[in-house]
């Protein structure tokens, strides 16, 4: 199980559904989960499975441009701002799971998603090795 938390528009569907593809996985959009009343949790208690988890950040012009275009309220749009800039979603993070599975990816243009799949993809496959 890997999660992708962000701010709004840094990018987590994008990598999310590519990384599930590469992988053979499932993308799920843990939002819509929590929408439908359904919840998450740290492990995965049937298939015994840890949880990665990336956290995706984007520089603050690039996020407002994401924004502006997603067509947000200049409230909403301010809020998630404003959360990127204190990293409070990478602070919750930070607070909740183990530090040694949190990892931080910039996620300013489109030409870093490669990368950051790479870097994914690494780090599944040494878990693979170092837990088989």
């Amino acid at each position: 199980i890997i999660l992708l938390p962000g701010t709004p528009g840094v990018g987590k569907t994008t990598l999310g559904k590519e990384l599930a593809s590469r992988t053979g996985g499932t993308y799920i959009n843990v939002s819509n989960l929590a929408e439908e009343g359904q919840l998450c949790d740290s492990f995965d208690e049937e298939y015994e499975y840890p949880i990665l988890v990336f956290v995706l950040q984007t520089v603050n012009s690039v996020l407002c441009t994401r924004l502006e275009k997603r067509g947000y309220s200049v409230k909403k749009l301010q809020d998630d701002i404003q959360c990127e800039i204190f990293q409070i979603l990478y602070e919750d993070v930070m607070a909740f799971y183990n530090h040694e599975i949190v990892h931080h990816l910039p996620r300013n243009v489109p030409e870093e998603l490669e990368n950051h799949l790479d870097q994914i993809m690494k780090r599944i496959e040494q878990w693979i090795k170092d837990n088989n």
